[in-house]
């Protein structure tokens, strides 16, 4: 074992479920707050507020985390028909040892996740799993945790793409801080010389580095099944109009009434941007129902697909319970107000890079930490002089940096490739620090 698997290794034994990462971030989220926050009505003691906060945020992702465990269902059982396992075939056969996956699968999650960070999510997480089955079929060894945490990079990116929630919240006429900054159209934020460069700089240097640590760490055979198993129907039970279940005809009829209905809706819509959470799952469901024979086959695949999200059922609402405690206390915006108070008009992106990379831990939501932290940077941006769309995305880089270390969105690619955190963080630690060098110099520079 060479010293660069040493350092993995003793990453590892450190690294505590995800499960437990969500417990033990509520009791440190519950003692900042005692610290560092005052009451809020004083006719309750300080502690029956907090814990009163994290009972209401518990209840608040309830529609969220719905939303994530249709995604992560849907997605994996699109990935369970023959068309799909056929055209991300065409890439994996090129991942013939662990540095060559690594950089595949890297580039092509960023791309994706740069597009859409939903697509990204379950793109990054199927590819990652037939990669592995491709490996476990030609028998080639490989490090399928390292591979695992390249399909993770996605989330590392997003925000500065098409679907980063604070720039496309900010170009819209009726943005909640509009009368402070007005609107700012995504030609300043995310088309912005500087986003595009550093959009461009992650996908060449994250990948190449994903190369060269494939090059340095040792392998880990892989033993999967084959995600497309479900291809025998059992018929022989079906009597009368059960049989509609076993009927091609019967479910493509339905597909395509679904994806008709949202073809429907693309071509009519007006208002805001089809790439959503709820339009992604739409068109997912469609596509599942299309590319499977019948209903008997697509409900074999919803079984197999929906014991990965046993895990986003329960971690959802505890995250939302520390999203409550840091929103309702007013502990989101003391550690804002700490960074905002040691900033110069140089440094400031810096820190407001840093400090939202400290919040995406206990809050890890683009949309809902733009709505914490937004006010006082924006305030904070006009008094020292810096530039608000600049500002703006360096919220956007450091609310994604640290989901290379949050559990939170790899909940998903934890249940589709079978992998634990703590095989796939010691490698997206290190890729966090290399992309924090490209993400500081951009806001520099």
């Amino acid at each position: 074992m060479n010293f660069f698997d040493k350092i993995i290794n003793f990453l590892r034994k450190i690294l505590p479920s995800p499960f437990s990462i969500a417990i033990i971030l509520t009791f440190v989220t519950v003692v900042f707050a005692l610290i560092f926050t005052k009451p809020i009505n004083t006719n309750q003691t300080h502690i029956i507020q907090i814990l009163t906060f994290w009972e209401k945020g518990f209840w608040e992702l309830l529609a969220f985390a719905m939303q994530m465990m249709l995604m992560l269902v849907l997605g994996h059982v699109l990935a369970l028909t023959s068309i799909i396992n056929s055209i991300i075939r065409n890439i994996t056969k090129y991942c013939t040892n662990t540095p060559k996956a690594a950089f595949i699968v890297a580039f092509f999650t960023i791309i994706v996740s740069l597009f859409n960070w939903g697509l990204g999510l379950i793109f990054g997480a199927v590819l990652v799993r037939k990669v592995g089955e491709y490996a476990s079929e030609s028998n080639i060894k490989i490090n399928y945790p390292l591979i695992g945490a390249a399909g993770y990079t996605g989330l590392m990116v997003w925000h500065g793409g098409l679907s980063g929630s604070a720039p496309l919240k900010v170009a819209e006429n009726n943005h909640f801080l509009v009368n402070k900054i007005g609107v700012i159209p995504v030609a300043e934020t995310l088309f912005s010389s500087m986003n595009i460069g550093i959009a461009a700089a992650l996908l060449l240097i994250i990948p190449l580095v994903f190369y060269l640590i494939g090059r340095k760490s040792g392998v880990l055979n892989v033993s999967l099944s084959n995600l497309s198993r479900f291809t025998t129907d059992d018929k022989s039970t079906l009597t009368g109009a059960e049989k509609l279940d076993a009927n091609t005809w019967f479910i493509k009829l339905f597909a395509l009434f679904v994806i008709g209905t949202g073809i429907i809706k693309a071509i009519y819509t007006k208002n805001g941007s089809l790439l959503n959470l709820n339009y992604i799952n739409f068109i997912l469901f469609g596509l599942g129902l299309f590319f499977h024979q019948n209903l008997i086959q697509y409900k074999k695949a919803i079984q197999e697909a929906i014991v990965g999200a046993s895990g986003i059922m329960i971690q959802f609402p505890l995250y939302a319970g520390i999203m409550g405690i840091m929103k309702y206390s007013g502990l989101t915006g003391v550690f804002t107000g700490f960074f905002v108070g040691i900033s110069n008009s140089t440094t400031f992106p810096i820190f407001t890079f840093i400090s939202a990379g400290m919040v995406n831990m206990f809050v890890p939501s683009g949309g809902g930490q733009w709505a914490v932290q937004g006010p006082v940077l924006v305030d904070a941006a006009n008094q020292l002089g810096v530039s608000i769309p600049k500002t703006i995305m360096a919220l956007a880089y450091g609310d994604q940096i640290t989901n290379m270390m949050q559990p939170f969105w790899a909940l998903p690619l934890l249940g589709i490739t079978g992998l634990k955190a703590k095989q796939i963080f010691p490698y997206t630690f290190m890729i966090m620090l290399v992309a924090s060098i490209i993400f500081v110099a951009g806001l520099l520079l």
